[in-house]
């Protein structure tokens, strides 16, 4: 079941069950040994465990397990994971996250907007100042465009 297409069978599937929901899909990964891995994320909240059971439950009566063999895992895309679709993004937005630039450059500061093309982000930068020797630290908002990115993750802070 390790095929482009049966990848795209278990998203539709996916995509199809997430439709109406607050849910949307993340990822879908097969492995050789036929373990799925399916990946799902939520608009407002977090996802939980019963989120996970029925989705789970949908794709499996979706399945023929008299063709195939699989294994099948639900989850939710973890807290430190990058983004990988654009409602993760959305989600982001007024949040402190970590971006990796294709140069490979890290600059950190708050998600001001994203949408499908870049994201908005305001950060701290060193800049100096005619006429004096140290730098003065100044929020700047930049536009990066996505396709620039390399990753985005989610800033965790304790308090």
């Amino acid at each position: 079941m390790n095929s482009d297409m049966e990848k795209s069978i278990i998203t539709k599937i996916a995509e199809d069950y997430l439709k109406d929901k607050e849910l949307f899909l993340v990822d879908v990964k097969i492995s050789k040994d036929n373990d799925i891995e399916v990946t799902i994320e939520s608009e407002s909240n977090s996802v939980n465990l019963d989120d996970c059971v029925k989705m789970s439950r949908h794709i499996e009566s979706c399945l023929d397990r008299e063709k195939e063999d699989f294994a099948l895992t639900v989850g939710s895309a973890g807290l430190s994971s990058p983004f990988k679709v654009f409602g993760q993004y959305k989600k982001a937005i007024g949040q402190d996250v970590e971006i990796t630039l294709a140069n490979g450059s890290k600059l950190k500061g708050v998600l001001t907007d994203a949408n499908q093309d870049s994201v908005i982000l305001t950060h701290i930068v060193n800049q100096k100042v005619e006429g004096q020797k140290k730098c003065v630290k100044t929020e700047v908002t930049e536009t990066f465009p996505l396709k620039e990115l390399k990753s985005t993750k989610l800033i965790i802070r304790f308090k």
